[in-house]
């Protein structure tokens, strides 16, 4: 049953590393919380950088999916973005978002795991340019970047403020910004 013992790991981690911090869990930890040992571990990744690589690879495509189903729900639209992030923000587990405190806790642009979370932000950025372009803006790019500010702002002020109230303030000015750029 590798694939259990792998996959057990990957979701402990990801709970530890999400509630906690990436460097303020240990190994040993994951291995307690998962019921795995430290062979199999070993199995399945060479250090605690690959592990935290994985679990980043792996909740980037499960938070580009959730956020995809979440906007299709209320619509469609690139302010829906928004709209989903509210319903996030609103969740007994929100500590932010993984990917900027990962860039944040890491602070060594070159590592694996920074490459990862700046990548995670490239392609929403791409998501939501298609959502632009989908809607028929021009200079999707450009307007998705401004956009994804405003959803990473949103992310770190309803962090710090513990409402969904930021959610709804990036709409407004995203919404005045797609109103000028018209």
């Amino acid at each position: 049953m590798a694939t259990h013992a792998r996959e057990r790991l990957l979701n402990a981690a990801e709970e530890l590393f999400y509630a906690e911090g990436i460097r303020g869990v240990g190994v040993e930890r994951i291995l307690s919380e998962s019921g795995v040992g430290r062979a199999s571990f070993y199995r399945h990744f060479a250090s605690k950088d690959d592990l935290v690589v994985a679990v980043l690879q792996r909740r980037d495509q499960a938070w580009r999916t959730w956020l995809a189903e979440r906007v299709d729900a209320f619509g469609g639209k690139p302010l829906d973005v928004f709209d989903a992030l509210a319903e996030r923000f609103a969740g007994a587990d929100f500590r932010g978002c993984a990917f900027i405190n990962t860039m944040a806790e890491t602070a060594d642009t070159g590592s694996a795991a920074y490459r990862v979370a700046a990548e995670h932000k490239e392609r929403v950025t791409t998501y939501v340019a298609g959502l632009l372009a989908k809607s028929g803006h021009e200079d999707a790019e450009a307007l998705a970047r401004r956009l994804v500010l405003l959803m990473d702002g949103a992310i770190v002020t309803a962090l710090r403020e513990r409402t969904t109230a930021p959610a709804r303030e990036a709409r407004a000015v995203a919404a005045a910004v797609l109103a000028a750029a018209a």
